[in-house]
């Protein structure tokens, strides 16, 4: 059988960053992951907690939709620095990061390091796979054929000039009591040649069928 790897572990060091930069005793090490584990877990869930509070923002962008598809972490002698990688910066006000500031201070950090957290805008947020992994997600959980929806993913992405995407989704499709799997391509995949960047992302999605996967890579 074909051993199938991450495309990003398998591009670390050559095309694909590490999300944590930071360098400790083999003793810590454990530590430090766990600390980055407890920042990440607890940045995205107090950021979905007050973005789904205020409802009365008007915005044109999807509910459904991540407002955060990465964060990074620098770890230094004394500062923490974390950055998160946003696809829609209206979503996520100067007041609320401030507050995530202090309240991750008290709670997470040694007492002893200072953290600074700072928001970067995606400029393409429909390139990222997460974002778009969710996109597709909400149009299966209001029950449009899987074609059609990946269809309207693949033209939405025709305007972000990437040179090949994948799209891949298993399980019960359309309500069918056989489980199999779709998908669909355009332009190019190299999943060989580790020089070339590729995106990748696996999501779940919760239907009235049952769980389905979607699994995206973008060129």
């Amino acid at each position: 059988m074909g051993q199938k790897v991450n495309p990003l572990s398998f591009r670390l060091g050559n095309a694909q960053n590490h999300y944590s930069l930071w360098f400790a005793h083999p003793k810590n090490y454990p530590e430090n992951i766990e600390e980055d584990i407890k920042i990440r877990y607890f940045i995205k869930n107090y950021v979905q907690k007050n973005i789904k509070n205020n409802v009365k923002n008007k915005i044109k962008t999807d509910s459904s939709l991540s407002v955060i598809t990465h964060i990074e972490i620098k770890k230094k002698i004394d500062l923490i620095e974390i950055l998160i990688y946003v696809g829609f910066k209206n979503l996520i006000k100067e007041s609320l990061i401030k507050e995530l500031q202090i309240k991750l201070q008290k709670e997470l950090i040694n007492v002893n390091k200072k953290i600074n957290i700072v928001t970067i805008l995606i400029a393409k947020p429909y390139r990222n796979p997460l974002i778009l992994a969710q996109y597709l997600a909400g149009q299966l959980k209001k029950r449009v054929p899987f074609r059609k929806t990946m269809k309207m993913a693949i033209e939405k992405i025709k305007k972000t000039n990437t040179k090949g995407i994948r799209i891949q989704i298993a399980g019960r499709l359309d309500g069918n009591d056989i489980a199999r799997v779709a998908y669909i391509r355009k332009g190019r995949i190299p999943l060989q040649t580790i020089r070339y960047k590729i995106d990748y992302c696996s999501y779940p999605v919760k239907t009235r069928y049952g769980l389905l996967g979607i699994k995206i890579w973008i060129f």
